[in-house]
């Protein structure tokens, strides 16, 4: 017999990007109805009850709670947002008890790149592991840990800071502090300033068609990778093996079944994927290696709303059973 909360509908939320994405999402994790909007410097829970409202017009069976991912770290035993520096006012504030207020629905509040991976673990790449490592690779890039089928938050709610492993102690300046975190070179814009750099220095590049075009981007690197240009393949490349040495790393640390790779730096397929591996596997200690999957996400932009609306899912069932 079907329970009344198998028939309910789940709302996830992404405010990680220039945009509001938002999903409306069955029990059983599959995409009812999209949204997105543009997400403006204006009243943040104003614009998620807005979208909200619009997804529970589309339910059918009612929706049961809300989950909305943030870039920032969210501190798992009071829900608040302790740091977040592209959205400063969910720090000012208690978003989650504003949003529960405004829009009537338990809420639960995750840090994007948890919520990300929780939704990979769900219905995406990491479906079917127990033990999965996620990444996502874009404008920063992301980590989380999912052990024994739970994310795993860390003594004080911050696991998971995957681009801040050091890489070249050598290399500049990160925004955390640190010197030669990964995110100094492989997140996308900073893809795009090693490009420009070589650019400059390297004068065989300039055959190269981004040479033509001074306000390129990580993407249209990654596309004239795939197009066959040497010296995008060359950055891309190289930024693989990068990634590759964190990976290492961290198959040596947790010996996951499965590491799940995602964000728009992943667009470049397996021009990125393979020297990743390749590099992960020189490095890793082999039989841990040997056991572990390194594969592609597969939900895409999907990945942060699907997944805050599964852990906005399993939150309401856990307060029910108590």
């Amino acid at each position: 017999m079907t329970s009344p909360e198998q028939t309910k509908d789940y709302i996830g939320v992404d405010v990680s990007g220039a945009a509001l994405r938002a999903a409306l999402v069955s029990s059983g994790g599959q995409v009812v109805e999209r949204r997105e909007a543009a997400l403006d410097g204006g009243d943040l829970v104003a614009q998620i009850t807005r979208i909200v409202a619009e997804l529970r017009d589309a339910s059918r069976g009612g929706v049961a709670a809300l989950g909305v991912g943030i870039p920032g770290l969210v501190n798992p035993e009071t829900g608040r947002v302790i740091i977040s520096s592209g959205l400063p006012s969910a720090v000012s504030g208690d978003l989650q008890a504003e949003l529960k207020g405004a829009t009537g629905l338990p809420v639960t509040l995750e840090n994007d790149a948890n919520a990300g991976a929780f939704g990979e673990y769900t219905i995406g790449a990491g479906r079917g592991s127990r033990n999965m490592f996620y990444v996502t690779i874009g404008a920063g890039i992301g980590g989380a840990i999912i052990l024994d089928g739970k994310l795993w938050h860390g003594a004080s709610g911050f696991a998971g800071e995957f681009g801040h492993i050091t890489i070249d102690p050598e290399g500049i300046e990160c925004t955390c502090g640190n010197t030669g975190c990964l995110e100094t070179v492989a997140s996308a814009p900073n893809i795009v300033r090693r490009t420009h750099e070589r650019l400059y220095r390297d004068g065989t590049s300039s055959l190269s068609r981004l040479a033509m075009n001074k306000e390129f981007t990580a993407a249209d690197v990654a596309r004239e990778a795939r197009n066959g240009d040497d010296f995008a393949l060359l950055m891309i490349e190289r930024t693989g093996r990068s990634i590759g040495t964190a990976v290492a790393a961290v198959i040596n640390l947790l010996n996951p079944e499965r590491i799940v790779l995602g964000g728009g730096v992943m667009e470049a397929g397996a021009l990125i994927l393979d020297p990743i591996i390749r590099v992960a596997g020189r490095r890793a200690f082999q039989p841990c290696f040997e056991a572990t999957q390194i594969v592609a996400a597969s939900l895409g932009t999907d990945a942060v709303s699907t997944g805050a609306a599964m852990l906005a899912r399993d939150a309401t069932s856990s307060s029910k059973a108590v």
